[in-house]
């Protein structure tokens, strides 16, 4: 080939690619196949994916993954057939701003619904709700059968009855008929219903017995007991022995007493019929 021939063919070539009308997918086909490159040539060089390449030689350049995408697909391409990068990537810069859709608009919400997988579900907030129903109605039946009975006697003064006193001595210095019957032996109180809150101590103010006593529950007072007392709020509720014989009970109704004396000398000096046995006078009634 002379030099007139080449130059000929080179301005042919040249013409070719600056065609304005020609797009950058038809430029980089017509050079590929003027190179004898097959696609695949292309696409082992380049890395770019077959798929992509089609694309881009059908001028469908709004199809790629990208805007940068496709303008560096487009500069690979270029590059690897020696054609104008910069010429190239400008033509596709404007093929795209022709072709691709402005992106549409943001809309920012500031105030988003949560998301319905982290809200639970009614069913599970009754039945949460029920549980804490269940646990609290059980507590507060719990902590009433253990202290409200103690917590519910409100403080009182000395209500201590004296009972009346034993008949003077006969003027032959005998004991009188009511104090020759004084019963001896051990006290017991047991209780006839159930829920019977009592406590017993001492003179000194140590506790000899505490309990919610239910119907049938007995206690004696020890025998060594130094003026032992009584605290309830149900001593019509309480039976009493003395030695295993029935003496009245303290009171005919529920009422609060506390203080009261219950050795069998005590309750023995009580009149007859229902009544609180006399406290001694050294008696403290102050707890």
């Amino acid at each position: 080939m002379d030099e007139h021939e080449e130059q000929f063919e080179q301005d042919g070539t040249d013409a070719a690619i600056g065609d304005a009308g020609t797009g950058v997918g038809q430029r980089l086909l017509s050079e590929r196949e003027r190179q004898g490159l097959s696609r695949q040539d292309i696409r082992e060089r380049t890395k770019i994916p077959e798929r992509h390449l089609i694309s881009i030689e059908e001028g469908d350049l709004a199809s790629l993954p990208g805007r940068t995408y496709a303008i560096g697909f487009v500069r690979s391409y270029a590059r690897e057939l020696q054609l104008d990068e910069e010429a190239m990537v400008e033509q596709a810069r404007a093929e795209l701003g022709a072709v691709a859709p402005p992106p549409p608009p943001r809309s920012v919400q500031h105030m988003e619904p949560g998301d319905p997988a982290r809200v639970p579900s009614a069913r599970l907030a009754w039945g949460v709700l029920a549980l804490l129903l269940v646990i609290a109605v059980l507590g507060f039946f719990f902590w009433r059968s253990w202290f409200l009975p103690a917590a519910e006697l409100p403080p009182l003064t000395d209500e201590t009855q004296n009972a009346p006193a034993a008949g003077p001595a006969t003027p032959g210095g005998e004991a009188s008929p009511a104090a020759a019957q004084t019963p001896s032996g051990p006290v017991v109180f047991t209780a006839t219903i159930d829920g019977v809150w009592v406590r017993f101590y001492d003179g000194s103010g140590d506790r000899l017995y505490e309990s919610l006593m239910n119907q049938g529950d007995s206690f004696t007072i020890p025998a060594d007991a130094e003026n032992p007392q009584i605290w309830t709020g149900r001593p019509d509720a309480l039976s009493i022995t003395i030695g295993g014989r029935d003496v009245p009970p303290l009171a005919e109704e529920d009422s609060v007493i506390r203080d009261v004396p219950v050795s069998a000398e005590a309750l023995g000096a009580r009149g007859p019929g229902p009544g609180l046995p006399s406290a001694p006078e050294s008696q403290n009634t102050t707890r």
